[in-house]
C-alpha cells in the first residue's frame, strides 16, 4: 500500500476522481430492487481509498459545495420565491420536528450508553451531517468552569463523535429518502416528480429531452383544392377567429404564386395549411384533397423565446391582445406558451401579461422575425456561461456566508453554503425576470450540481475515513452504532409525521424537503437524479435553510442535557 500512498501523495486529485469513476460504477449496479446510486458509492469508494492514507485540502471541498449549492438555488429560485406563503408552513414544521426528535434521540442514546457530552455532541454532529454543531457545542464546553484538561479531552470527544458518524450520517440519509420513503408512500420519486411538474405547467404534459407529442398542438398539411372556393386567403385564414390558420405557400399550374390576404383561390390550387391541430381539422372540408408530399411546398418554421418588454400588451388580458393585432400585425404567428418566472400561464383569453413574461412563438421566419421585434427582445439560446454572472453570484453568497449574529451566546451563521444557495436563489430568480442576460444553460447547472456534491462528498470521504475507521477499532462499534440510531431514527419520525400529520403526498417533494430538514446534501443529490427535475428543490431550499438554524442550535442543548 505505501506505492499508493505515494502516488496519491503526488497526485491527491487522481485519488478524488478515482472515488468518483469506481464510485458511481458500483452506484449504477443493482441489489434486487435496491441500488446505491453515484453519490452514496463515491461515499464509500472514498473511505476505502482514505485508508492508504489521502490529504486533499479543504479549500476544494469548500469550492465543489459552493458551485453544487449555489447551482440548486440558481434553478430552483423563480419557484422558490412565488412558493413563499401559508404553502411553506409544512416545511417550516417538518425542520422543527426533525431538530427535536434529532435532539431527543441524542440525549436518549447517551444516557443509555453513558456517553459524555463531547461524544453525545460529536454523535450529533456527524450523524446529523451538521458540521456547525461541532463549533457551538465546544463553544459551550469552554463555558462549564472545568477544568483546563477536562475541557481539552471534552471538546476533543466532539471530533471524534463526529469523525466516526459522518460517513454514516451521509451514507444513512441517503438510504431513507431515496430508498425507504417511496417504498413507504408506495411511488415512485420520478413518477411523482412528473406529476407534480405537470401540474405546475398548468395541466401541460411535462415531456423529457428525448420525448415529443405524438399529436403535436401546430401541425402543417398540404392540400389540393377539389372545388372552386371562390374565397380568399383572408376568408379562408379567418373563417372561424378563435382558430385561425395560416396559408403559407400556394401553388397553381406547377408554379409558385405569391400570397396575399387577397389572393383569390382556385380550384386545383395546391396550398399549404398551417395552424392549430383543431383548426386544421375543422378547415379540412374547405380544402378538399390532402396530399402527403409535393415538391417544393416544404417550410421550415421556427420557434422563438421572447421576452415581453413593449409596455403597449403591459397587463392586457390574451383576448384584448388577440384582438389589437388581428389581421397582419399577428399573420402567421402562433403563441405556443407564456410563462411567468419559469411557470406556464394558462393559454385563457382572460389571462392578464405582464412586461418580463417569455412568450414563445412558431411560425416562419419572416415572421418571427417580424413579430419578435414588437414584442420585446429575443432569447438567443447558448451552450456557454455567462461567467460575469456566475462569479458575481459567488461572490455574494460568500459574502453572505460570513455574516454572523448571536442568538445569546451562540453565533449563528449561514456559513458558504447556506450563502451560496440564498444568493443562487436570489441570482436564480432576477435571471428568470430579466433573461437577458446571467446566461447558465441547463447542461451546465446539471454538471455544476454533479461535479459539486460528489466531489464535495468524496473529499469528506478521503479526509475523515481513514480517522473514522481508526477511531472505530479504538472505541469499539458502540459510538458508531449510536451514530446509526441518530442518523435513521429522527428521519423515520419526520418522515411518518410528514406523512399522516403534514400530509405530504407527492414523494419528490416529500422527498426533497425531508432530505433539506436533515442539511442533507448527499441526499438531496440522489433525490435530484432520481427525479430528472428541480421538483424537489423548493421544499428542500427551504427546510436546508432552517435545519442549518434548529440544527445548529442543538450543540449547546445537548450538551446542557447531557
Amino acid at each position: 500500500m505505501e506505492w499508493l500512498h505515494d502516488l496519491f501523495k503526488r497526485s491527491p486529485e487522481m485519488a478524488l476522481f478515482l472515488s468518483l469513476a469506481v464510485g458511481y460504477w458500483i452506484g449504477k449496479l443493482k441489489f434486487g430492487k435496491f441500488q446505491l446510486g453515484g453519490v452514496a458509492g463515491s461515499l464509500l469508494v472514498a473511505v476505502v481509498v482514505s485508508q492508504v492514507g489521502v490529504t486533499v485540502d479543504d479549500g476544494v471541498k469548500a469550492v465543489l459545495f459552493a458551485l453544487f449549492i449555489y447551482a440548486v438555488g440558481f434553478e430552483s429560485g423563480p419557484q422558490f420565491f412565488s412558493s413563499l406563503g401559508r404553502r411553506t408552513v409544512k416545511e417550516i414544521v417538518l425542520a422543527a420536528v426533525m431538530a427535536l426528535t434529532g435532539l431527543a434521540t441524542v440525549v436518549i442514546m447517551a444516557r443509555l450508553f453513558g456517553l459524555d457530552k463531547g461524544l453525545a455532541a460529536g454523535v450529533a454532529a456527524g450523524g446529523l451531517t451538521q458540521s456547525a454543531i461541532i463549533g457551538t457545542a465546544g463553544d459551550a464546553i469552554a463555558k462549564l468552569g472545568l477544568a483546563a484538561d477536562e475541557t481539552s479531552r471534552l471538546q476533543a470527544n466532539v471530533a471524534i463523535g463526529y469523525a466516526v458518524t459522518y460517513v454514516f450520517g451521509s451514507f444513512g440519509a441517503i438510504i431513507v429518502c431515496v430508498n425507504i420513503l417511496p417504498k413507504f408512500m408506495g411511488r415512485s420519486i420520478r413518477d411523482d416528480a412528473i406529476a407534480e411538474e405537470t401540474r405546475q405547467q398548468a395541466g401541460a404534459a411535462a415531456l423529457g429531452p428525448d420525448q415529443q407529442a405524438a399529436a403535436p398542438p401546430l401541425v402543417g398539411r398540404i392540400y389540393e383544392l377539389t372545388t372552386d372556393p371562390k374565397r380568399t386567403v383572408a376568408d379562408i385564414e379567418y373563417a372561424n377567429p378563435a382558430t385561425t390558420i395560416t396559408i403559407e405557400r400556394v401553388k397553381r399550374g406547377g408554379k409558385f404564386i405569391e400570397v396575399g390576404p387577397d389572393l383569390k383561390l382556385q380550384q386545383g390550387d395546391l396550398v399549404l395549411v398551417v395552424g392549430r391541430r383543431d383548426a386544421v381539422v375543422a378547415s379540412a372540408p374547405l380544402m378538399g384533397k390532402e396530399l402527403y408530399d409535393v415538391d417544393g411546398m416544404e417550410l421550415t418554421m421556427q420557434k422563438r423565446e421572447v421576452v415581453l418588454t413593449n409596455k403597449e400588451f403591459d397587463h392586457k388580458t390574451i383576448e384584448q391582445i388577440r384582438q389589437e393585432t388581428a389581421g397582419g400585425a399577428r399573420h402567421g404567428i402562433f403563441v405556443v406558451q407564456i410563462s411567468r418566472m419559469g411557470k406556464p400561464l394558462p393559454m385563457k383569453g382572460d389571462t392578464v401579461v405582464q412586461v418580463g413574461d417569455l412568450v414563445s412563438i412558431f411560425g416562419a421566419e419572416q415572421d418571427v422575425r417580424r413579430v419578435s421585434a414588437h414584442i420585446g427582445e429575443v432569447i438567443v439560446s447558448s451552450i456557454k456561461t455567462d461567467f460575469v454572472y456566475l462569479g458575481a453570484g459567488l461572490v455574494v453568497g460568500l459574502l453572505i456566508g460570513l455574516l454572523s449574529v448571536k442568538l445569546g451566546d451562540i453565533p449563528l451563521t449561514l456559513g458558504s453554503g447556506g450563502g451560496a444557495l440564498l444568493s443562487g436563489l436570489l441570482f436564480g430568480w432576477y435571471r428568470a425576470k430579466r433573461q437577458t442576460f446571467g446566461e447558465l444553460p441547463a447542461g451546465a447547472v446539471q454538471l455544476l450540481k454533479d461535479l459539486g456534491l460528489a466531489g464535495f462528498v468524496v473529499v469528506v470521504g478521503l479526509s475523515s475515513g481513514l480517522q473514522a475507521v481508526k477511531t472505530i477499532q479504538q472505541l469499539g462499534l458502540t459510538i458508531f452504532g449510536v451514530g446509526v440510531v441518530v442518523t435513521i431514527v429522527p428521519m423515520l419520525i419526520t418522515m411518518v409525521f410528514g406523512r399522516y400529520v403534514l400530509r405530504y403526498d407527492n414523494v419528490a417533494s416529500f422527498a426533497g424537503a425531508l432530505s433539506g430538514s436533515r442539511s442533507a446534501n448527499p441526499a438531496f443529490g440522489e433525490v435530484l437524479d432520481k427525479a430528472e427535475n428541480s421538483i424537489p428543490t423548493v421544499p428542500f431550499a427551504i427546510t436546508y435553510a432552517l435545519a442549518n438554524v434548529f440544527l445548529t442550535l442543538l450543540g449547546p442543548l445537548i450538551v446542557a442535557l447531557v
